[in-house]
């Protein structure tokens, strides 16, 4: 007699790539957010009743009473994102609830978009895309448009993991001189000539342009705030695609404003979708909509990731990816 394996429950919080979603039903008996909106913490532990494996995102906040709800049954909360501060990690320990993530495969499209923002920011990328579209382009001149080119430009780092070390490799690349900060200095092969900076400030001093690729964690909220924009030259660049909730909005609003900053650019934003509106007066900023690891290549990855991890969790190993072992 043929003996039927029955799939695993699980929920699908946000739409994964067709690919990945095709193998997760393969898998799991699948249920899904089919409108794809961001759900609410009381939405998700009514929905995902039942399910043994939560698959969420950083839109989600996965926060204790969430999994207090769907415990015991769930088994795993899988991420597709490499940040976690969107899941009560202590929470999901004290219930035995295993949390992956997505490492390691995002770093060069991150680093790329953290180019995009600026070369944008740099060059007046939103200005000149404005002024062709709007059929307000006079023609050339001498003096239209005037940017900062990157050669010979200080740029300092702020969370030189993976991801910096991608966005130093390709800062090199324009002859920019490559300085950062972190809690602790990188072995000699890692750090490739960059400057280490231990105290920050001392680093922003140094700064034309600053670009954060911290890893975002409570105790970072606003850390770049007035008093820190106030140590950079006059005229730098601030470059954000780590965490919104890194960024004191009001400082960088009023150093955008004043003059103090040249220009910024920005994928990620406090309360997304819901960015303060103030940035889309300013012709300084460049905005983008938290694209970072937004390539087919990268959120396959991620997907498979998750997949890998989870079948060698069922297989009775544990994969690297692993946050907080059941």
């Amino acid at each position: 007699m043929a003996v039927t394996t029955i799939k695993p429950k699980a929920y699908l919080c946000r739409r994964f790539p067709k690919a990945v979603e095709a193998a997760l039903h393969e898998r799991y008996q699948l249920h899904v957010n089919a409108d794809d909106s961001i759900l609410q913490p009381e939405q998700i532990a009514q929905s995902a009743q039942g399910a043994e494996i939560l698959f969420a995102s950083a839109t989600e906040q996965i926060n204790a009473e969430v999994l207090r709800q769907l415990a015991p049954t769930l088994r795993y909360v899988a991420t597709l994102s490499v940040g976690y501060n969107h899941i009560d990690m202590a929470t999901a320990q004290a219930l035995g609830i295993g949390v992956l993530h997505t490492p390691d495969v995002l770093s060069d499209a991150c680093a790329e978009i953290a180019m995009m923002l600026m070369l944008n920011a740099c060059r007046r990328g939103y200005e000149a895309d404005r002024m062709v579209r709007t059929d307000s382009w006079p023609g050339w001149s001498p003096t239209q448009l005037l940017g900062l080119g990157l050669k010979g430009r200080r740029v300092l780092i702020f969370g030189m993991g993976r991801i910096g070390r991608e966005i130093a490799t390709r800062a090199r690349a324009f002859g920019m001189e490559i300085h950062y900060h972190n809690r602790r200095p990188l072995a000699d092969d890692l750090a490739q000539g960059a400057i280490y900076h231990a105290d920050f400030d001392d680093g922003l001093r140094n700064a034309d342009v600053l670009i954060v690729a911290a890893p975002g964690s409570p105790e970072l909220k606003g850390v770049i705030n007035a008093e820190r924009l106030a140590q950079l030259p006059q005229n730098a660049v601030v470059i954000n695609i780590s965490r919104g909730e890194l960024v004191d909005d009001d400082a960088l609003i009023q150093a955008l404003s004043s003059g103090k900053l040249f220009a910024a650019g920005l994928d990620v934003f406090a309360n997304e979708p819901n960015i303060d509106p103030r940035y889309r007066e300013l012709d300084n900023v460049f905005l983008s909509p938290h694209i970072g690891s937004a390539t087919h290549e990268t959120r396959d990855a991620m997907g498979w990731l998750l997949i890998n991890g989870l079948d060698a969790l069922y297989q009775g190993t544990i994969p690297d990816n692993l946050l907080s072992p059941r």
